[in-house]
């Protein structure tokens, strides 16, 4: 459904020059500085994915979003879409795609959202049959007749978020781009948008790229996450596998049934250890484990020679300090 091989793209921005007469050397010669957003990125999207596609801010996502759907002109690369590229064959491309931007609304600002419906059913020549089954269906997943003849202007962040996934799903494309989707939703709002779109991916087969700060996002929704960083991907897999290349300590909390003996070594943190004590609280120890060199298995092995186990319960780390921690190496 996507593919993008080796897309690159640079940002020219002028350099000012200080001291006198700054602004009339100017107009004989500038000076360019150039920034490069997006370096080599190359990676397919087949149909019905749904993938996160994720970074710190100023990464390169929102960038290579609008290259992917055409707003941006790659400097290098190429990306087809649905068979299409963007670019070149922009009308046939945008009927294969919709596109979501959190911070930017496509209805239009003083008029009900019915309205907006009807113009762009007419953009995109959409039968009026077709417009009525699909609106009478995203109105009742997404409980849009609540503000139906509501001019845009005046719905909440969270109706506004409804009425423009449902007005980018209006022609019935076959992949959608969401960026920051759920930015500033609270949390009733964040689990309908959520309900909507798995309901999209898994009951009507959409593919989905998704960008987003939000981990819960990511963790709810996506089978696949790529992570970018500095404008090159870093990582393209499942999120099972990244949170096992960071490394990061998984929490085990073991419940002992009557008298336990800690060893003091595993008292002291040490680098050197699978694993550290870092809490003893009545009859529960709370260990750090490094998954990667220590199985659960083991752990329990270990453990069990300080008493008789009760329960154990394991808590892997927040998805967001697997990216801050990815991100940062």
């Amino acid at each position: 459904m996507i593919e993008a091989r080796n897309l690159c793209k640079d940002f020219k921005t002028p350099v000012v020059p200080e001291g006198r007469f700054s602004g009339i050397r100017t107009l004989f010669s500038r000076e360019y500085r150039l920034k490069e957003a997006v370096r080599g990125i190359s990676f397919q999207v087949k149909q019905g994915e749904f993938v996160g596609y994720i970074g710190p801010n100023g990464a390169g996502k929102s960038t290579t979003i609008k290259m992917l759907t055409g707003i941006l002109h790659p400097t290098s690369g190429e990306v087809t879409v649905g068979g299409w590229n963007p670019h070149r064959d922009r009308q046939k491309a945008v009927r294969q795609l919709g596109v979501v931007f959190g911070q930017r609304s496509q209805l239009w600002w003083d008029l009900p959202v019915k309205d907006s419906y009807d113009i762009l059913a007419q953009m995109y020549d959409v039968n009026p049959a077709d417009k009525k089954e699909r609106l009478d269906q995203f109105a009742e997943l997404l409980d849009l007749h609540e503000f139906w003849d509501t001019p845009v202007r005046k719905l909440s962040l969270g109706q506004r978020m409804r009425a423009d996934i449902a007005a980018a799903m209006l022609h019935d494309p076959e992949l959608l781009f969401l960026d920051e989707p759920t930015i500033g939703l609270d949390v009733h709002a964040k689990l309908n948008i959520r309900r909507f779109l798995r309901k999209l991916n898994e009951d009507f087969g959409k593919t989905i790229l998704l960008t987003t700060h939000d981990m819960d996002d990511v963790e709810q929704l996506c089978n696949r996450v790529m992570v970018i960083n500095h404008g090159e991907m870093k990582y393209d897999g499942t999120i099972g596998r990244l949170r096992e290349m960071i490394g990061l300590p998984t929490l085990i909390r073991v419940k002992f049934r009557g008298d336990f003996q800690v060893p003091e070594d595993l008292l002291r943190i040490s680098p050197s250890l699978s694993f550290n004590v870092t809490q003893i609280e009545g009859d529960t120890v709370t260990l750090e484990a490094n998954r990667r060199e220590i199985s659960t298995i083991d752990i329990i092995r270990v453990v069990g020679d300080w008493g008789e186990i009760d329960d154990i319960a394991m808590e892997e780390p927040e998805f967001e300090e697997v990216i801050r921690s990815f991100s940062a190496s």
